[in-house]
This record gives C-alpha cells, sequence and structure tokens, in this order.
C-alpha cells in the first residue's frame, strides 16, 4: 500500500473518530427532531445537489435504514444528466421551488439539507423554503468549507435549525500530492453517511425503547426480508414517490 493511500486511510479514521465526539450534540438534536417526525406519522426529506445527492440516496429503501426517509432527486440538480449542467443549475436560484413543492413538504416534516460548500442557491433556496412551509431544517454541511467559501454569500448553517458539521476541509480533498499543489480523497460523502447512518440508527434504538415500531428495511437477502419490506412499502408508497 502506498503512502498516499495510507494516508487516506489515516485522514478518515481520525476524521470520523473526532466526529464522534465533535458531532455528538448536534446528532442527538436531530435523533430528538426526527423522533418527533416518526410519532406524528410525518416525512424525513433528504436533499442535496452534485455529489451530495449521494447522501440522499444513501437513506433511500436502504437495508438497515428507516422508511420514513424521502429522497429528493432531481436530474437537473445532481451529475446523472450532466456534470457540468448540474453544477449550472445548483447555483440557479429559482430552480427549487417547483421541486420541493413536487415533494409535499410541509409543516411537521423535517428536511435535510446537505451541501458541503454550504452556499450555492440551490440548497439556499430549500432551507429557506423548509423553513416557510414549517419543516424543521437540519443542514449537513462544512463549517470550515462554507465560511472559506461564502465570501459574504448566506451558508445554510446560518439558516437551519440544527447543524450537522461534516468535519470536511476547504476543497474536501486531503491528500496532498507530492511536487504539486493538488489534493486529492475527497471526505464529505464518508462522513456525511456516517454522520446521517449514525442518526437513523438513534432513531430506531429510541424508538423500540419506547416500546413504538421502527420501520427498518432488511437486506432482500435475509430471511423475512420480503415480507418486512413489502409491508413496509405499502404504508410508505403513497408518501414517496421512489418506491
Amino acid at each position: 500500500m502506498t503512502s498516499a493511500v495510507d494516508d487516506y486511510f489515516d485522514d478518515v479514521i481520525s476524521r470520523l473518530a473526532a466526529l464522534k465526539h465533535d458531532a455528538r450534540a448536534a446528532i442527538e438534536r436531530a435523533i430528538e427532531a426526527i423522533l418527533g417526525v416518526a410519532q406524528a406519522d410525518k416525512r424525513v426529506f433528504v436533499f442535496g445537489t452534485g455529489h451530495s445527492h449521494v447522501i440522499a440516496e444513501e437513506t433511500h429503501y436502504r437495508a438497515g435504514g428507516l422508511a420514513i426517509t424521502v429522497p429528493i432527486l432531481t436530474g437537473a440538480t445532481t451529475v446523472k444528466d450532466g456534470a457540468v449542467a448540474g453544477t449550472v443549475y445548483e447555483r440557479m436560484p429559482g430552480i427549487v421551488a417547483p421541486i420541493l413543492e413536487r415533494y409535499g413538504v410541509g409543516a411537521g416534516d423535517l428536511l435535510v439539507v446537505v451541501s458541503n460548500s454550504g452556499v450555492n442557491a440551490a440548497p439556499i433556496e430549500a432551507a429557506r423554503i423548509g423553513k416557510q412551509v414549517g419543516a424543521t431544517v437540519v443542514a449537513l454541511t462544512s463549517e470550515d468549507y462554507s465560511r472559506h467559501a461564502a465570501q459574504g454569500r448566506p451558508r445554510i448553517a446560518e439558516l437551519a435549525d440544527i447543524v450537522l458539521d461534516n468535519g470536511s476541509p476547504p476543497g474536501d480533498a486531503v491528500v496532498a500530492i507530492p511536487g504539486t499543489p493538488l489534493k486529492v480523497g475527497p471526505v464529505s460523502t464518508i462522513t456525511g453517511a456516517t454522520i446521517i447512518n449514525a442518526i437513523l440508527v438513534g432513531v430506531a434504538a429510541q424508538l423500540i425503547a419506547r416500546g413504538q415500531e421502527a420501520p427498518i428495511y432488511l437486506s432482500a437477502g435475509m430471511e423475512g426480508a420480503a415480507e418486512v419490506n413489502h409491508r413496509l412499502i405499502r404504508r410508505y408508497r403513497d408518501r414517496n414517490p421512489h418506491l
């Protein structure tokens, strides 16, 4: 294994270890907020543009995940229908309103807005609309990166009810290539997915501890998965357009 590969593993491991402590208070607040959503039979929406949409997909119909999550997925703001165009769209004011309207985000719901840089127009608009309609808004972002990138612009960390700092540096990449000014090895997807899954783990554990059902999907290869998953799909299909 090359030293650069070692450096990447070491960096990721150290960041995750730090997040276990540094993000704990915000994670606990998010768990409590989602418990309220679950008990009120509302939804947890997850929205991100560019590569941040991966976090939304991570929560959707996931083995060991919760069925109350709804990913907000539209090709225009991701890398799927053209990465260059997606970068333009995520910086274009006005694009998010019709997207959120389609999903019906409303009062009592919770909206996770994922944006590593935290300053592009689409996530800012999503956070503002979420607040306007009465949803609890949770920002999953990099505080360091967003402060670096803001240059006077608003940040989702300033708009959200709860801020989850993924701990990634400005630019996201962490491994320097000797002899060049370049860095490689992004970390925000790893830390972001860990944070969101840690929250959902906490929610599931608390629901069960309180004697309530935790709507957990099973991996399709496990015994009894078809029956459990089909029951959850029937229950949540009319509230999740991606089931």
